[in-house]
């Protein structure tokens, strides 16, 4: 998928990357800071019939949602993990290998735990309002980065 959207586009392009990586139960979100990984899977959740307050988990590592459409939905920011023991010792690497949704934001901080079939997920500021969103299923971060 690639797309350029604004936010008032946000809820359409979610609903579309839902349609087409739904059968990925990991996903991870390349993006430098402030360019809208947590407002974007804040309107992925949404899409989803999520109606917990979906916030970033930089603290807590792992935020966890209901879904009506996709079940239970973990939302894992690894901005703060130093490395893969760190992960590990988080709990990160049970959720991975859990089969639920797996939304994780910073997946360069321990990529080497992202299974092979990893949606992976990359947002682009390209000005102030307007974003670009684009996907590659491989499990070869280094290449999107």
């Amino acid at each position: 998928m690639d797309a350029i959207f604004t936010i008032d586009q946000l809820s359409a392009v979610a609903a579309g990357l839902w349609k087409e990586g739904k059968k990925f139960s990991v996903w991870a979100f390349h993006a430098p800071m402030g360019s809208g990984k947590t407002t974007f899977i804040h309107g992925l959740c949404k899409v989803l019939g999520v109606d917990d307050a979906v916030s970033s988990p930089t603290f807590a590592i792992i935020n966890d949602y209901k879904s009506t459409e996709a079940g239970i939905i973990h939302h894992m920011d690894w901005y703060r993990l130093k490395d893969e023991t760190e992960a590990i010792q988080a709990g990160v690497e049970d959720v991975l290998l859990s089969g639920e949704y797996c939304f994780v934001e910073w997946p360069e901080q321990a990529p080497s735990l992202l299974p092979e079939k990893t949606l992976h997920i990359k947002i682009e500021m390209l000005d102030v309002y307007t974003r670009r969103l684009f996907t590659f299923s491989e499990n070869n971060a280094g290449d999107i980065e």
